[in-house]
């Protein structure tokens, strides 16, 4: 995993992979802060450091909400986007060519989709708990 990892960071271009995965949680409807650090399994001054640097980047903005002016809905800019789906599209590139020297690639993202599952049932668990 972490021979993974390092591939991966070395082809997300412009994004660090924390703020790879930062991007990847506000893409898919966390847009609280808080629920990304829960997500990502992060403390609130680690989140808070990858969300300032991201903001100022000009990757994300905090959204303005009515009434509740202490939270700030995170939203990607098209910056943003464009940063995250070009390390997306490299890291996919990365991993196909990862799986055309395995012995069997589509068990092996098989495996992969498995442990995704796992990992968000261990979450959902510890989120209950």
């Amino acid at each position: 995993m972490a021979r993974l990892s390092r591939l991966f960071e070395r082809a997300s271009g412009e994004l660090s992979l924390p703020h790879y995965r930062v991007l990847a949680a506000v893409s898919e409807g966390d847009e609280r802060a808080s629920h990304v650090a829960r997500r990502l399994a992060l403390g609130k001054p680690a989140i808070s450091a990858s969300v300032d640097s991201l903001c100022r980047r000009g990757f994300l903005v905090r959204a303005a909400t009515e009434g509740d002016h202490r939270v700030s809905p995170l939203r990607l800019t098209p910056a943003g986007r464009r940063a995250l789906d070009e390390a997306e599209t490299a890291m996919l590139a990365r991993l196909d060519a990862v799986l055309a020297h395995t012995e069997d690639g589509p068990g092996a993202v098989r495996a992969l989709n498995r442990l995704g599952a796992g990992l968000d049932t261990l979450a959902a668990e510890r989120s209950r708990a």
